[in-house]
């Protein structure tokens, strides 16, 4: 094992010409479900102190403000394929309460479509609504287009002002039911009725307003049975009709094996590869100049909640708001999380639509109790990438020690993603998955014009297992050091072992000529 105080070396080569593609804001997205405390003692706490007129909790709001998220995927997940969209709107005495059988609860319904548009106003996000293709269909599909977004005069819109919204909610961005092959989903179906159904919900929701756009479910996990050929089948029926094909994919780390649980974002990095070919093989095949995009509108680290939600639900079956899914994230977390925000990144081209699953108490980012909320641990390479992941994807070329694991062979220890932005500014997203040594990061910017490194934003902590909480939440937290001199184009900066690292760097002032 090498001293950690001998670091080892790695390259970094960046050209502002060897871009990807412009970054999506949208790949910054989160997912709200109705399910657990997301909503209920998290978005939404009616009566709580902290909590606004119409009952949202202000505290939340506002670090979700912070990190300035696009589009919030709702109201599902596996929720959505039991779910009557129509139980949600109007006066909330007349809203009925249902058994919601994806999660063994019950459901008020006091919380619905009206309340999560104003919400996700009030934060600055667009909304992705997902629609049921579990139990329902493109009847029920289409009529919720025509109440959110038709300006009037038909039954549905003037339902929409009576119920209080005069305006169009104007939602641009619809999923096409949710993991639909999955045995776990209430009207689970095949890849061909499945594809059938989307084909025909795209069809009429974007007759009722063409301007929006519309995800097509891929197979529910990159391990699945199914995969692979559903997305043949499926997209076979629907191609022409829908814009992107979602991606889930979760990550655990049961074993404490951490150099495999680090490495596991190849994985994911395989899995876009994958779905690619198989869109581009359907595009192909029925000789379309169109290409898919993808909408990785499910993604996180999930495991730690798994026996405490067993234990929860066996006892209090049909409850209300109960704390399920409730994930305490360790700072090893957060490593991974960095990574797949970089694997993102590098596959800017075709991932336009992201989202974080999820983004309030359940598998969360911002967790909160009756008395106030904090940031876990991967709130903060999530906010990071959101800040300063917005512009032109760059294709760094690393050269890095490797390593062999479980699962892997031939593991980078530096893995990094570049951005340029819109003002020239440049960004470095970069973990070190080393647990044994630091490691010095030489940067070569060949291609670019004077820069100065304004900052060097540090995530570290010698306990991998350490987790922020109510009564200590700052135990995670960056740090943020001085930048260094850059010399002919080129810089050099040490990277702790296991850090989740961000430069910030800027165009040098032009200077003025000299008067005579």
């Amino acid at each position: 094992m090498k001293d950690q105080h001998q670091p080892s070396k790695a390259n970094l080569v960046l050209d502002k010409e060897f871009t990807i593609a412009r970054v999506d804001d949208r790949l910054f997205g989160s997912f709200v479900e109705q399910l657990g405390r997301s909503v209920y003692g998290g978005i939404y706490d009616p009566g709580n102190p902290r909590s606004d007129q119409h009952g949202f909790r202000l505290d939340v709001m506002q670090m979700v403000k912070n990190l300035r998220i696009p589009v919030i995927r709702y109201p599902g997940g596996n929720f959505v394929s039991g779910f009557n969209w129509e139980d949600a709107i109007g006066p909330r005495e007349t809203r009925p309460t249902r058994l919601d059988l994806a999660w063994a609860t019950t459901e008020t319904n006091e919380f619905g479509l009206h309340e999560f548009c104003q919400w996700a106003n009030l934060v600055g996000s667009q909304v992705m609504y997902a629609v049921n293709l579990g139990t329902r269909g493109p009847e029920e599909a289409r009529n919720v287009v025509e109440y959110a977004n038709h300006p009037g005069g038909t039954w549905w819109s003037d339902l929409r002002k009576t119920n209080g919204a005069t305006d169009p909610f104007g939602i641009k961005l619809w999923c096409l039911g949710n993991e639909m092959d999955g045995p776990w989903q209430i009207g689970q179906k095949t890849a061909y009725e499945y594809g059938r159904a989307a084909n025909e919900s795209a069809k009429v929701m974007k007759w009722v307003d063409p301007s929006i756009e519309v995800v097509a479910c891929g197979s529910s996990a990159y391990d699945m049975p199914t995969f692979g050929a559903w997305e043949l089948e499926m997209l076979e029926q629907c191609y022409d009709n829908v814009d992107y094909v979602s991606l889930h994919r979760y990550y655990q780390n049961k074993t404490h094996d951490t150099p495999n649980f680090l490495a596991k974002s190849l994985d994911m990095e395989a899995f876009i590869q994958t779905v690619v070919a198989l869109c581009d093989a359907i595009g192909g095949k029925k000789h379309s100049r169109k290409k898919l995009n993808l909408s990785f509108d499910e993604w996180n680290v999930w495991f730690h909640s798994n026996e405490r939600d067993q234990e929860i639900q066996a006892s209090n079956r049909w409850g209300k708001s109960l704390p399920l899914l409730e994930d305490v994230y360790t700072f090893e977390d957060a490593l991974l999380v960095g990574s797949m925000l970089i694997t993102l990144l590098k596959h800017a081209d075709r991932v336009k639509i992201a989202c974080l699953a999820q983004l309030v108490n359940v598998i969360a980012p911002i967790m909160t109790s009756p008395s106030g909320c904090w940031a876990q641990t991967i709130y903060w390479p999530f906010l990071h990438a959101s800040l300063y992941g917005r512009g032109t994807s760059l294709r760094a070329v690393v050269n890095a020690p490797l390593y062999d694991c479980t699962d892997f062979s031939g593991v980078p220890e530096l893995d990094a993603a570049a951005v340029l932005g819109d003002d020239g500014s440049l960004t470095v997203f970069a973990v070190n998955r080393s647990q044994n040594h630091d490691l010095q990061v030489s940067v070569d910017l060949r291609a670019f014009e004077p820069m100065k490194f304004d900052q060097h934003i540090l995530l570290c902590n010698h306990d991998i297992n350490e987790v922020n909480s109510e009564t200590a939440p700052d135990r995670v937290k960056p740090i943020v050091r001085a930048g260094c001199q850059i010399d002919n184009g080129k810089f050099t900066v040490t990277t702790p072992a296991l850090s989740w690292n961000v430069f910030r760097l800027s165009p040098m002032p032009v200077k003025s000529p000299e008067k005579r």
